[in-house]
């Protein structure tokens, strides 16, 4: 028997960082997130995030590449949001990369508390920003030449 935990700290944005997820009709894309977690055996502690950008607090079970889930995700997103075009007019897409951080059970809570908090955190913080800030809290590498630029 194998034991896993296998938490992770996810963020997305929308193409080009567009302001495509109103606020007044996030919690209707926030529900069907909720339903992909559940159909790929998943655990959604926490989605929340802004009008570009997506963050999630999720537990992935271990046959399921984080990859593969992320491919799934956007995929699916993509073909609710353009069949609700009524209240998502400006969404053209996903970016085509995403950050995925590990987290440990001990510091979940954490990572739950900050989504939570996002409206407020982005008063004083432009997502590309926070973002940048993130990686290298997380030490992940990244290249300036191309950041966001997608």
């Amino acid at each position: 028997m194998s034991y896993t935990n296998l938490i992770y700290h996810i963020i997305f944005r929308t193409r080009k960082s567009v302001e495509a997820i109103p606020i007044e009709h996030e919690d209707v894309l926030y529900r069907y997130i909720r339903g992909v977690v559940k159909e790929k055996g998943g655990v959604l502690y926490r989605v929340g995030g802004m009008p570009n950008h997506i963050h999630l607090c999720v537990q992935l079970p271990a046959t399921l590449a984080v990859a593969d889930f992320m491919r799934d995700l956007k995929t699916s997103a993509s073909k609710f949001l353009n069949t609700k075009k009524e209240l998502f007019s400006e969404f053209d897409g996903w970016g085509k990369s995403y950050c995925a951080l590990s987290c440990s059970y001990s510091s979940k809570e954490s990572v739950v508390e900050y989504i939570k908090k996002q409206k407020r955190h982005h008063l004083s913080c432009a997502f590309q920003d926070e973002l940048q800030e993130i990686l290298k809290e997380n030490g992940v590498d990244y290249n300036d030449d191309y950041f966001l630029k997608e």
